[in-house]
């Protein structure tokens, strides 16, 4: 699809959650890219500050910034309101939180930011995202970032992967009531992706090391795929190891070794 049908098909605005950072970043340029004025949505504010000015004097467009914090109960809210403002056709919630530890770690505090960053607030704004496209009669799309943890569970990462299959179920489930509505939404389900977030994480690698993958292809390649694909899987390497792992392998076996994997990766962490 040309930057002009994309355009045309998504936009002429865009909303970004989690934009400053990462794969938000990645993907708040690639949509600049495309010409595409943006709503940035993040609760870093120098950060967001900053790319907001590169995007705008280096592609030419607008943004709307909007310094949020995603466990607010009304964040849904607060974005539907900019949402309405401009005609806006495109979600991208990026947003999660994360951390590696043993699950009986977390504490009550840490597993609430999961349940509302990861699946409350994502599910609310999807929510009246739709009713919003459909009220108005307009076609759009809606990526949802989710993650190969989501798809076997995985030590370490419990709540995290917990809510990274959730958000693979919802675009899944959700693509087949959104499609008459000449909606699309996919969720990208992305593997080990070199973000500040991953590499802060100092994952040790042993005989098997998953392809980390640049966070600015990850965002191309989504794009590229909403309306073409469901459920997406960006990078070779992942699509074959999530084959083998799924389609080869009993799933004990997989999860065996996934699981492995990741305890070796952060052994001092157990």
């Amino acid at each position: 699809m040309s930057d002009t049908s994309f355009k045309k098909k998504y936009g002429p605005w865009c909303i970004v959650v989690g934009a400053a950072e990462g794969l938000g970043e990645a993907y708040t340029v690639a949509l600049a890219n495309r010409g595409m004025h943006i709503i940035m949505v993040d609760n870093q504010k120098t950060l967001l500050d900053t790319l907001s000015k590169q995007v705008e004097l280096g592609f030419g467009i607008k943004t709307i910034q909007l310094h949020l914090d995603l466990r607010e109960a009304d964040a849904h809210e607060q974005m539907m309101q900019q949402i309405q403002k401009v005609d806006c056709r495109l979600l991208v919630y990026n947003a999660a939180f994360s951390l590696i530890k043993p699950f009986i770690s977390h504490t009550t505090e840490e597993l609430d930011l999961f349940i509302d960053i990861n699946t409350r607030t994502q599910i609310k704004i999807v929510h009246q995202f739709s009713q919003y496209l459909i009220g108005k009669k307009q076609s759009g799309g809606m990526i949802l970032m989710s993650s190969l943890a989501g798809l076997i569970g995985m030590q370490l990462v419990v709540p995290y992967a917990a809510s990274k299959a959730f958000a693979w179920n919802l675009a899944e489930a959700l693509h087949h009531e959104l499609t008459p509505y000449k909606i699309d939404i996919m969720a990208c389900i992305s593997g080990a992706t070199a973000t500040p977030a991953y590499l802060k994480t100092n994952p040790r690698y042993g005989v098997l090391k998953p392809s980390v993958m640049n966070p600015c292809r990850v965002a191309e390649l989504a794009l590229k795929k909403l309306g073409r694909k469901t459920l997406f899987i960006p990078g070779f390497s992942n699509r074959v190891n999530y084959f083998i792992l799924t389609r080869i392998m009993p799933r004990k076996m997989a999860a065996s070794i996934a699981n492995k994997t990741m305890g070796n990766m952060y052994i001092e962490k157990v």
